[in-house]
């Protein structure tokens, strides 16, 4: 069930500009990046803001895949919950990040806050009917789509590493997507990594505690982990 107090409703409403056209002289990789904001600005334009508490519900596993979600601050999880009660998590969402993306009509997992948050929400039929009229749009849904099946095949991988890779390439992960060079502010608790990384809270604790001991990283809180030896990592990771 979605419970959330709307910042923005007004933007559901306006209509999209027009996409520009882009020279077939420029490079693929401007292309791409035109791409990337024409689909960026037509999501502010037809999306509505919407904000949610610290561990809030934004959608419910098995619901209507109505809507297309991009976090505008804060952070966010997914997960579903297992027959024998455990959590898995799917994937942590940051701000600029766009989840919500399915192959079918229902959300596979759920979605959760994990700070208080707010989201951009986009109607799914709105945003396809643009997509059929607009290459452009439809390249980036596309490549959206292939980013998060890609996402799920690493997770995958993730699975039949050691606990000790698992923690690295989680750690070498979020400081490529969180900003502050080596030293990263998680948002995320350590029951959040356990329960994504498929590993118990003890174990994340006591593995993250040999990489400080290793002096591989650095731990002055227990949310904020200074990288001190990339390379280590990423032998450990390899």
């Amino acid at each position: 069930m979605q419970t959330q107090t709307a910042v923005r409703s007004d933007a559901i409403h306006r209509p999209a500009m027009p996409m520009r056209n882009v020279p077939p002289a420029r490079s693929h990789a401007l292309d791409s990046a035109t791409e990337a904001e024409s689909l960026d600005h037509t999501m502010n334009l037809i999306g509505a803001v919407a904000a949610y508490p610290r561990n809030t519900e934004i959608f419910g596993e098995n619901e209507p895949a109505d809507y297309l979600y991009k976090v505008v601050s804060g952070s966010v999880r997914t997960y579903k919950i297992l027959n024998d009660g455990r959590r898995q998590i799917g994937g942590f969402y940051l701000p600029g990040d766009i989840f919500g993306l399915e192959f079918a009509d229902e959300h596979t997992l759920s979605a959760e806050a994990i700070a208080d948050t707010k989201v951009l929400m986009i109607k799914r039929r709105t945003l396809n009917a643009l997509a059929g009229r607009d290459a452009s749009i439809g390249r980036q849904l596309f490549a959206l789509t292939g980013r998060e099946l890609a996402r799920v095949q690493d997770r995958i991988l993730l699975l039949v590493q050691s606990a000790q890779e698992r923690v690295a390439g989680f750690l070498l992960e979020m400081a490529e997507r969180v900003s502050g060079g080596n030293s990263i502010e998680l948002p995320m608790s350590r029951q959040d990594i356990a329960d994504y990384l498929g590993l118990t809270i003890e174990t994340v604790s006591r593995t993250l505690t040999s990489l400080e001991c290793a002096a591989a990283i650095q731990l002055p809180t227990s949310r904020r982990i200074v990288l001190r030896d990339r390379t280590a990592l990423n032998r450990i990771n390899a």
